[in-house]
């Protein structure tokens, strides 16, 4: 591809202009640690997020910037805009604007030198013709067809590697081992309901202990126990709507590693 990104880009040595733009699709904490590399390597993100995102590790997620306004995570800003117009402004204070805009409607508009999807672990509608250089994370995406090249976000030898024909592992919905633990470390609704937190993300928390309830349209609140002990990495901003198996809370069973709740994780 020619533009900002060099024509030896399939060969592994791209070269990227500074002031070239870079949209990520998703504020997630998967996608807020891209935005952070990017940005620390003082390229140019626009972040563009949903109107209720749904991240459970809040404190490393940027998406926050949706409800709250801005989000801080190690030292990176990010401040919600209303129109594409406003990033500019942004930009010039050193952090990242967060841009409500699920459908990516701006892409056109904006003419991004990159597009990167960190949105979901399936296509939400991403493809190579929205940008010079397109890049997906993770499962859903099949690289030289619906991207230019798909990254690996599994946990084990293959994390992070770059995909040029082909696709990532396909998702198992089996969480990577923390500690001992996978699948009981993340917690899912167990009903429908809207959820409210009875604890926060860096308590202790022990298992069989109560962390937040689901109450259902009848009018019943369903608790939500953790099912082991550890920190509380992960937990759902109160008032959101779930449906059962919703990703609800992240347990991290390493008790002393209170700063892993504030920190981006090596995923």
């Amino acid at each position: 591809h020619g533009g900002a990104v060099a024509d030896t880009f399939p060969r592994g040595e791209s070269k990227m202009k500074k002031d070239a733009l870079i949209i990520v699709r998703g504020g997630g904490d998967l996608a807020t640690g891209t935005i952070h590399r990017l940005w620390s390597a003082g390229l140019r993100v626009l972040v563009l997020e949903t109107t209720q995102p749904a991240a459970i590790r809040r404190q490393v997620a940027l998406c926050e910037a949706v409800y709250e306004g801005e989000a801080t995570v190690e030292g990176l800003r990010a401040v919600r805009i209303e129109e594409l117009e406003q990033a500019q402004s942004v930009w010039a204070q050193g952090a990242v604007p967060v841009l409500v805009d699920p459908e990516g409607a701006c892409i056109a508009r904006a003419k991004p030198d990159v597009v990167v999807d960190a949105m979901a672990k399936r296509n939400l509608g991403t493809c190579r013709n929205m940008a010079p250089l397109t890049i997906a994370l993770g499962p859903g995406f099949v690289a030289g067809q619906d991207v230019d090249a798909v990254v690996e976000t599994k946990r084990g030898h293959r994390l992070g590697r770059i995909i040029r024909e082909g696709s990532a592992i396909p998702n198992t919905g089996i969480p990577g081992v923390i500690g001992g633990y996978g699948a009981e470390r993340v917690i899912h609704a167990q009903a429908g309901g809207v959820f409210m937190n009875v604890r926060k993300i860096g308590d202790l928390v022990e298992k069989g202990e109560v962390i937040a309830t689901i109450r259902t349209p009848e009018g019943a609140d369903i608790p939500v126990t953790a099912q082991i002990s550890g920190i509380l990495r992960g937990l759902l901003r109160s008032g959101y709507p779930v449906t059962p198996g919703f990703k609800i809370a992240d347990i991290d069973p390493r008790r002393e590693e209170l700063s892993n709740c504030f920190l981006i994780s090596d995923k």
